[in-house]
């Protein structure tokens, strides 16, 4: 498994374990899982105080006990933000989130906290008040987003005493808004909407590592691979599989990571074996001309 810099800063897999469907998992297979995903060199697990209801983080936190994991050989995400019927962004909440996800996980500290849904009742003061009591306290080493377009990152970067070292984005072989726009400037096609406001030129100007959540999901007909919505792009999968000699599965995540920017998958996945086949895409280095071949299959057009 290859390292990346995260923002220049932490030193991580480059593809990440996302945790949100390990909640109702047995304990064994739980840590067959983690156990696999360190094993192929993950170091870096995403976590949200929502996902199943904070079972997740707890059953993560049983996992760490029973594979005696080195807590500083690891690095734990998890986010903040969602409740029921609304988002919170207040110093209240957000202090309150990060202690129970603390207990849940059973650690004394987060390696990175991220902010889970923009809250259009931000009041960034508060945001920036709750970061500097978390990050003195020793409770969260470095902050994030997920979701958020660049002036919302901008406002809150007003008032934080800390950098955005992420921002988590849903981005896919068949879900690839945020690059549409860059290829299609200036022009009048449904290609050209830019609906995120330049968000991956700006997180690379910003040095802000892209997370793309949901990788192997589309934008409206559920995963694509084996789907039959999306022939073409699997038929030009299972000929790079061919090609690169790895499993169809390591394709999209080598799609993912061809890219500059230097984007962190995180693969929700909660099969070992599945993960390993993912995994494989760290080794595979595709060319120009391969990237824009599966881009040009999952549908897209270059103008």
């Amino acid at each position: 498994m290859r390292i990346i810099k995260i923002a220049n800063e932490i030193a991580a897999s480059e593809i990440s374990l996302g945790c949100m469907r390990i909640w109702n998992m047995e304990l064994k297979d739980a840590s067959k899982l983690i156990a696999t995903a360190l094993e192929e060199g993950i170091n870096f697990f995403d976590h949200a105080d929502i996902y199943g209801s904070g079972k997740s983080e707890e059953l993560f936190g049983d996992v760490m006990k029973d594979l005696g994991i080195d807590r500083e050989k690891i690095y734990i995400q998890t986010k903040c933000g969602i409740r029921r019927g609304l988002y919170d962004f207040s110093k209240k909440h957000i202090l309150e989130s990060v202690d129970a996800s603390l207990k849940r996980l059973k650690t004394d500290y987060i390696d990175v906290l991220l902010l889970h849904r923009p809250d259009t009742l931000v009041e960034p003061e508060e945001v920036a008040e709750a970061f500097s009591i978390l990050h003195s306290t020793g409770k969260v080493r470095n902050f994030g987003v997920s979701n958020h377009n660049p002036m919302q990152i901008e406002l809150l970067s007003k008032y934080l005493n800390q950098k955005i070292l992420i921002n988590q984005l849903q981005l896919s072989l068949a879900h690839t808004g945020m690059i549409d726009a860059g290829l299609h400037v200036n022009m009048r096609v449904d290609g050209s909407i830019d609906r995120d406001g330049s968000i991956l030129d700006y997180c690379r100007l910003k040095n802000i590592t892209i997370q793309a959540w949901s990788p192997f999901q589309s934008t409206f007909d559920g995963v694509f691979l084996d789907n039959p919505k999306f022939d073409m792009l699997n038929k030009k999968i299972e000929e790079f599989s061919k090609k690169y000699n790895v499993p169809k599965e390591a394709i999209p995540i080598a799609w993912i990571l061809r890219h500059p920017a230097k984007i962190q998958p995180i693969v929700g996945t909660t099969n070992a074996n599945r993960l390993k086949e993912i995994c494989k895409a760290s080794d595979v280095n595709l060319t120009r001309e391969d990237w824009y071949e599966l881009y040009r299959a999952a549908g897209n057009e270059i103008p």
